[in-house]
């Protein structure tokens, strides 16, 4: 028992002086931009925060995460399709595949999906 707590120290004192020299060594640059922004995220974040953003770029996010979680969805009926009736599990599908392509046909009228607009 002795030597389980006097090793778990050693092992605690030694990782507290790497994480201390780690810190005392590393560079530390607060004023790296690219580090400071967040990715992607559809506006420039050192402009003035009231600024709108573009709500083209909201709509194409909100239609990947549509489809996303469609995808998500479509993903357990091919496991039940051998568990249940044919019929039933032919319907089913192509009602959800329709809904799909009656959203998509519809973003499409709309040109939501056209990034130049």
């Amino acid at each position: 028992m002795f030597i389980l707590m006097f090793l778990s120290s050693i092992i605690f004192i030694i990782s507290n002086i790497f994480i201390l020299l780690s810190f005392i060594l590393s560079k530390k640059s607060f004023m790296d931009r690219e580090k400071c922004s967040p990715f992607e995220c559809g506006f420039d974040p050192k402009s003035l925060p009231r600024i709108p953003f573009s709500l083209h770029f909201f709509l194409i996010t909100v239609i990947f995460l549509i489809f996303d979680v469609e995808i998500a969805l479509i993903f357990p009926m091919i496991p039940s399709f051998m568990m249940t009736n044919f019929i039933i599990w032919f319907k089913t599908s192509s009602f959800f595949i329709i809904v799909l392509l009656i959203g998509l046909y519809h973003e499409w009228n709309q040109n939501m999906l056209n990034w130049t607009n």
